[in-house]
């Protein structure tokens, strides 16, 4: 495509309606919970399944599917990964009981994981690198306001709907934009040459990372149902697997073309962009998890009404994810930093508003510093998204954006493990003050966003010396 044409447009715009289905299917089920107990009679390990079961399925699938789509084509690997999603979306709603229900969202969620590999890769080969800002601020936006606006758009239609049915209609919905991303993708994604055909897929290296994910992610995303300690031997077992396929890597990418590119991490702007993300992430997602639970389960809000007091936070990241990524070229990893100072001090306010307005009242208080985070967020997640992969080979896009998603995954299902104990063990000491476990599960969140802060500030520092040289090398 040339750069003219307006197709590639097109092309972008379902694939980010498709990405944004995805990824909201990630927090749009938390307001469901209750409803999905009640009307499936699921327990807690159940209801534990069917919210991260889809996480874990997602963050497997995302590497292999991102390095198939390099070398086999990204538009039939995505349109593939979304008939999969729409059906298993399908499967969800109609689910008589807690088995059905679980399988689906694990096909669901590998689904997602094959869908958002591709839909980075395919910016990178639409569009050329001085233009990638805006698509990459729209991707951003995507990601930040998908998340943010599923516990709002779940409440929603379980107010509308009732709580019997509105549950399976969170599924439902999903149906006619994934049929309809279908048609539209077969007709405006042109067929792009990636890889070479005949290139080795590194089926060992597949197999390797994606046990190692597993071990790692499974005791993360069941800390709350697997009561027994032995699951954090999985975390050790995990590092010696993971061990393994780097050392595989090495010695496979020496002939053929690795499922990761190890090279990737010795450019600076890419190893230090994965580590903003994977952190800023355990922060970020934590935020929409002990948020609406304190509202909901300690002051008693609805699920439309939680939904509502964290929709500020998705208004703001919104509107400066598409200005972010407009004036990341101009501004660079310094905006992420500005980004990530905001977030911080939008989130120490809201511990501030909490205190000085307790009770019923504490969420319209924090409204406006709810407002602000969002708008720091739009800063991180986009503009860092863009400068992250400003480097990649195009023929590595798709592997490249899909290891990035995968830090995601495991920066949030870190987060919520590490931010969802402290909740609990302060409910417990305080004897169920929600107020005082909230505040104190916040200051972890904001500290996991300052440990993002630390890498961005380091990437600015790293930068100086080099642009320095540049700008006093001798003009040719």
């Amino acid at each position: 495509m040339t750069s003219a044409d307006p197709q590639r447009w097109k092309a972008t715009a379902v694939a980010l309606v498709a990405g944004f289905m995805t990824l909201l299917d990630v927090s749009i089920v938390n307001t469901a919970l209750p409803s999905i107990r009640d009307q499936l009679h699921l327990g807690s390990g159940e209801l534990q399944w069917v919210l991260s079961g889809y996480a874990l399925t997602f963050g497997l699938l995302l590497v292999p599917a991102g390095r198939f789509g390099d070398a086999r084509g990204r538009r039939d690997v995505f349109i593939a990964g979304v008939v999969a999603f729409t059906l298993a979306s399908a499967f969800c709603g109609f689910a008589p009981n807690a088995l059905w229900l679980i399988i689906a969202r694990l096909v669901q969620g590998a689904a997602a994981g094959v869908v958002n590999p591709q839909v980075s890769g395919l910016i990178q080969q639409l569009f050329e690198p001085r233009e990638r800002g805006r698509p990459f601020g729209l991707l951003g936006a995507t990601i930040g306001v998908s998340t943010a606006i599923g516990p709002l758009l779940g409440g929603l239609l379980i107010a509308l709907i009732g709580p019997e049915q509105g549950w399976r209609w969170i599924f439902f919905i999903n149906v006619p934009i994934g049929a309809a991303a279908v048609v539209l993708a077969r007709r405006w994604i042109p067929v792009l040459a990636t890889g070479r055909r005949g290139e080795s897929l590194d089926p060992v290296g597949v197999v390797l990372l994606g046990t190692g994910v597993v071990l790692l992610l499974l005791p993360l995303v069941q800390e709350r149902s697997w009561q027994s300690g032995a699951k954090w031997l999985l975390i050790p077992a995990a590092a010696i697997v993971l061990a393994a396929f780097v050392a595989w890597e090495r010695r496979f990418g020496r002939t053929n073309t690795a499922v990761i590119d190890l090279s990737l991490f010795r450019v600076r702007s890419y190893a230090l962009g994965a580590l903003i993300a994977m952190f800023y992430f355990a922060g970020f997602t934590t935020i929409f998890f002990i948020y609406t639970l304190y509202l909901q389960a300690g002051l008693g809000y609805s699920a439309l009404e939680a939904g509502i007091a964290i929709t500020p936070f998705a208004v703001g990241s919104a509107a400066s994810s598409a200005i972010g990524g407009r004036i990341v070229a101009r501004f660079g990893r310094p905006l992420v930093v500005v980004g990530l100072v905001t977030v911080a001090v939008g989130l120490i306010l809201t511990d501030l508003a909490v205190r000085a307005v307790p009770g019923s009242g504490a969420g319209w208080a924090a409204a406006l510093p709810l407002l602000l985070a969002g708008v720091g967020s739009g800063l991180v997640i986009s503009p860092n998204q863009a400068l992250t992969l400003s480097e990649v080979p195009v023929r590595r896009a798709g592997s490249a954006g899909a290891v990035l998603q995968t830090g995601q995954r495991i920066g949030t299902a870190v987060g919520i493990a590490a931010v969802g104990a402290l909740f609990f063990a302060q409910l417990a000491s305080t004897r169920g003050d929600w107020a005082t476990s909230f505040r104190a599960a916040l200051w972890l969140t904001v500290a996991l966003v300052v440990v993002a802060l630390a890498a961005a500030v380091a990437e600015v520092i790293a930068a100086r010396p080099a642009a320095t040289e540049g700008a006093g090398a001798p003009q040719p």
